[in-house]
């Protein structure tokens, strides 16, 4: 990118999970390139008001932090109702925020299922159900979902996982579908294996495994999924609607 250049100069941005991983890397990339953004976080804590606070001064953007668990359904309702008190447009919604899990499809609960669930897809459900309220007022907006290659590829122990992110593709495309009418598109990041605190728990075979099935024969970085974020949320990609882009360096 030019020096100089800012992709997303000027617009407002929503997006969530920012305090770690794909999430942090999005809300970083999204200043840099001139966004202000509302940062949802579950909860407050020192570490992320300094980064905030610096990114800000560092771009001269506002960066409004929100607290909210994705797993509680009024905690949400609340935090959109902020947002929405600031009366400001909402250019791009990013669902980021998520969990992982792995277990055979015979040891998965109900129990986890819901909380997978619950986090992956009802929570992106509702809060783009609330935000694209006002994007179709203001006749524009670019929907972001981060979704996995779990959800396409059905590798074993993703049942529940994968079913959430799968939900969450088909989603994108129904929105995608349904508002672009009023000039809101909908894609989706797939992203594979992410230098990430979710692979943290994963076997290390398990990743030399996916590793050496990928064409580039390496772990992508969450500032990789993030230059793609910053793709659909500008003008350059005003073309692209319902897709599902993945980005996991090839696997085959």
């Amino acid at each position: 990118m030019a020096s100089g250049c800012k992709l997303l100069n000027g617009k407002t941005a929503v997006i969530t999970g920012c305090n770690r991983g794909i999430g942090k890397a999005v809300l970083e990339a999204f200043a840099d390139n001139g966004a202000s953004v509302f940062a949802c976080v579950r909860k407050e804590n020192i570490t992320f008001s300094k980064f905030i606070k610096s990114l800000s001064e560092k771009n001269s953007v506002h960066i409004f932090p929100v607290y909210f668990d994705a797993g509680n359904i009024d905690e949400i309702k609340s935090a959109i109702k902020h947002i929405v008190g600031f009366q400001h447009p909402v250019d791009i919604l990013v669902n980021n925020a998520g969990i992982g899990y792995s277990a055979l499809f015979q040891m998965s609960t109900v129990d986890k299922l819901k909380e997978v669930f619950d986090i992956n897809f009802i929570a992106p459900f509702l809060i783009t159900q609330y935000i694209a309220k006002l994007m179709v007022r203001q006749k524009s907006g670019s929907i972001i979902n981060i979704s996995s290659i779990a959800g396409i590829d059905g590798a074993c122990g993703r049942s529940v996982y994968g079913s959430s992110k799968a939900a969450l593709m088909c989603m994108t495309k129904v929105i995608a579908a349904e508002l672009g009418g009023s000039g809101i598109r909908a894609n989706c990041i797939a992203p594979g294996l992410t230098e990430t605190e979710m692979i943290s728990g994963m076997p290390e075979e398990t990743i030399s495994e996916l590793i050496k099935n990928s064409s580039i024969k390496r772990i992508g970085q969450p500032s990789e999924v993030a230059d793609i974020a910053v793709f659909l949320a500008s003008d350059l990609s005003s073309f692209i609607t319902g897709q599902v882009i993945r980005a996991d360096g090839g696997v085959i």
